[in-house]
């Protein structure tokens, strides 16, 4: 399982270490996971690191520390760095290290833009470290023009540092232009806004680097389920299973004008590797489940309690209206009457018996 934290929750996990003057340590143990992060992905996508060109896009803060410092250690294993500075001040220790390494540095104008975009385009590797966590709103010009332009030419691999610049850390929200990563390398934990909302989308692939938060760091902000925890909710068939004791779930979903939404959400619960389906539908509706998922059982009319150990309703049904207590219009109508349904309520449990969750109605 994922935990993310907020921006604000892992600047008050840095503060004690920064006040304890810890922050130049902090700093390289950030870098040199970029720069390892960096360079396994360039060997990747290219089959090495020596010839290669690789580009820093370095604001002001620390986040252009960390890029800097990262693009040094790649220009010792001999890839051609080229740092464009969008502010006129950065991280000065970081810059001094870089330019040691033989890295070339540009100040980005709106005289350069054009210029810097087609070299940054053709570049192997670029590293965005415009704006950190610390970042509010969106990127300035003349950063966000030659973002927007690069963006829509860029064919090299894109790494973020810490996070894509003009994500908001704590919500996810995308402030364009934005360039989207493959790799973002964030240090210390998982940002909210790497995990939720255009965020997660903008970052790509996420590698987490310790740079030794985690004693201080409070109770996460969000948690995500990965592919293993999911799998592990589900219990592994026995071999005495058989279709009832694995589950069956009663479906109703569709009608004559949607008939696509039984389709679809019978052949979505089939794929859950549940016992059995029961369709309840029209007969047309009911005729077109079959005819493309042959294994589902459908009836017209009413469906007994005990037959159906959950209940799956819509989409595509109709809405009742002022005479819901009456026959529907399409003729449907669950034996344990009531009225009341779980949308979405998942097949039970092998081995389950009797009535639906009373709850259903």
């Amino acid at each position: 399982m994922l935990s993310a934290y907020s921006g604000s929750a892992i600047r008050s996990a840095e503060a004690p270490l920064l006040d304890a003057g810890h922050g130049a340590a902090l700093m390289q143990r950030a870098a040199h996971g970029l720069y390892a992060a960096a360079a396994a992905e360039l060997i990747s996508r290219t089959g090495g690191c020596y010839g290669r060109t690789a580009v820093v896009l370095a604001g002001s803060g620390n986040n252009a520390g960390d890029a800097l410092f990262a693009a040094a250690r790649l220009a010792g294993r001999g890839v051609r760095t080229t740092a464009i500075l969008t502010s006129a001040t950065t991280h000065p220790l970081a810059l001094a290290a870089f330019q040691r390494a033989g890295g070339r540095v540009e100040l980005l104008s709106q005289a350069t833009t054009d210029r810097l975009v087609e070299a940054t385009a053709a570049a192997d590797l670029v590293i965005d470290g415009i704006l950190g966590i610390g970042g509010s709103g969106g990127l300035r010009e003349p950063a966000a023009t030659f973002v927007q332009e690069l963006a829509a030419v860029a064919t090299g691999v894109v790494v973020a540092c810490d996070l894509p610049s003009g994500v908001d850390a704590h919500t996810g929200v995308v402030n364009e232009p934005v360039l989207h990563a493959d790799l973002t390398v964030t240090f210390g934990a998982l940002k909210t806004g790497l995990l939720a909302g255009p965020g997660a989308h903008a970052a790509g692939r996420v590698v987490v680097v310790d740079i030794g938060l985690s004693g201080s760091l409070l109770e996460p902000d969000l948690f995500r389920l990965e592919a293993a925890d999911a799998a592990a909710l589900y219990r592994r068939p026995r071999p005495a299973d058989h279709k009832y004791t694995r589950g069956v779930l009663g479906i109703a979903a569709g009608s004559a004008m949607y008939p696509g939404a039984a389709v679809l959400a019978t052949g979505a619960a089939l794929a859950t590797g549940l016992g059995m389906v029961r369709y309840l539908g029209p007969p047309s509706v009911a005729d077109l489940v079959n005819r493309t998922h042959p294994e589902a059982v459908c009836s017209q009319g009413q469906v007994k309690p005990t037959h159906v150990q959950a209940w799956l309703v819509g989409p595509g049904r109709r809405a009742p209206g002022p005479a819901a207590s009456g026959p529907r219009r399409d003729g449907v109508r669950p034996a344990h009457g009531g009225g009341r349904r779980c949308a979405g309520a998942p097949a039970a449990q092998a081995g389950a018996t009797g009535d639906p969750d009373p709850s259903c109605g």
